[in-house]
């Protein structure tokens, strides 16, 4: 499998990263939990996934993994929220980058961050742990997995940003976009009203009478 085969020949990664999280989130993909953040600012991702469960406290799995995945595909990691180990280094970052992959979004810890801050390889973990994991348990790769609360299936797209990750799963794609920007356009009307001297309150027909307002003090 090519790269442009792996990344499904069309523009759909990039119509997905334009939208955002924040919007694929809102009309139709599945948030994964906010401990699932970026681990560095500016982390972006749109790319289809390969699923990776480990067992607690080994990285075996993905070790294995990271030369199973497709090129231009991110990898989407269960740790069996294990908060002790780091499942992902500097080590990794460097056989991830040499294959093309896309990315990690990990249910578990990193470490050597600053291999991997340099803005050229997104990484979106629950934080940085500082202890290193076995590499002899076992795992598994390409079963469906819940990573961040989620069922995520290989093949399935990932979107994250700053705002968080969602998974979009592969047969809804295309309702997913076409619904997201929908959205992002009635949500450009508003903003560029607002910025105009619309209010929220008139734009979106905000019934406010249940907030109590009180009257300001009197001036000086």
């Amino acid at each position: 499998m090519d790269r442009d085969q792996a990344m499904g020949g069309d523009d759909s990664g990039s119509r997905l990263l334009a939208l955002g999280a924040a919007t694929i989130g809102e009309t139709g993909g599945h948030p994964l939990h906010p401990r699932v953040r970026p681990i560095w600012p500016g982390a972006r991702l749109a790319a289809r996934t390969y699923t990776v469960a480990c067992r607690a406290g080994d990285n075996l799995a993905v070790h294995a993994a990271v030369y199973q995945a497709p090129a231009g595909w991110a990898l989407s990691v269960s740790a069996e929220e294990d908060a002790d180990h780091a499942y992902w280094g500097e080590v990794l970052t460097a056989a991830a980058t040499s294959v093309a992959l896309a990315g990690l979004v990990i249910d578990g810890g990193v470490r050597d961050i600053g291999s991997f801050s340099s803005g050229e390889f997104p990484v979106f973990a629950t934080g940085t742990v500082l202890r290193g994991p076995s590499k002899v348990l076992g795992g598994s790769l390409g079963d469906a997995t819940r990573v961040g609360g989620v069922l995520v299936r290989t093949g399935d797209w990932l979107v994250g940003d700053a705002d968080g990750v969602v998974v979009v799963p592969a047969d809804r794609v295309d309702a997913v976009l076409a619904a997201g920007e929908q959205r992002a356009a009635r949500e450009q009307h508003v903003l560029d009203a607002v910025r105009a001297g619309a209010t929220t309150v008139n734009l979106l027909n905000l019934d406010i009478s249940p907030v109590t307002i009180n009257e300001l003090p009197a001036g000086p």
